[in-house]
């Protein structure tokens, strides 16, 4: 995906690379993001929450991080991040891991993607990982909806200013 890119600026306010996401003006309900910072103040990580059930837990956590990122670094069977992250704002504390993987291709536009699907001992979570080209992995986690190929045409760079502090 060529027209991603790491960002160079002198001081950046957010991420040093660009968030791959849905935009949050497409999005009906509630949108939140966060930020994985290390303790150099760089960012390792966003992720972003859509919520769809008006206040009652997300629909579906998208998340960018960058290659050196700790929160990349799973052991055989445990849950990404971000399926930790929707199973905690779903107050769900049952045991989750990762059953199996399978590498799907897809299209994104002129893009061919090869997407990881995670099959999940939690069947209501449906979970997707790629990466992109500048080594940014990305990760769909969704709750009680499958994630489609259609999804992946809605994925797009969010401006920087989303993730200014102010």
């Amino acid at each position: 995906m060529s027209f991603l890119r790491r960002r160079s600026a002198a001081t950046p306010a957010g991420p040093d690379f660009d968030v791959l996401a849905m935009d949050p003006g497409d999005w009906p309900g509630n949108l939140g993001a966060g930020l994985l910072p290390a303790p150099d103040g760089s960012c390792q990580g966003v992720f972003l929450r859509y919520d769809l059930f008006g206040g009652r837990g997300p629909a579906m956590i998208i998340g960018n991080l960058p290659e050196g990122s700790p929160a990349r670094e799973l052991a055989d069977g445990q849950i990404p991040f971000e399926v930790a992250q929707l199973l905690a704002a779903l107050d769900n504390d049952e045991p989750v891991e990762v059953l199996d993987t399978e590498d799907v291709p897809v299209m994104q536009g002129d893009n061919l993607l090869i997407v990881r699907r995670l099959k999940l001992s939690e069947s209501r979570i449906s979970c997707v990982q790629f990466d992109r080209s500048d080594n940014v992995l990305v990760t769909i986690a969704s709750w009680d909806r499958p994630i489609t190929d259609d999804l992946y045409a809605l994925l797009k760079p969010l401006p920087a200013e989303l993730f200014q502090q102010g």
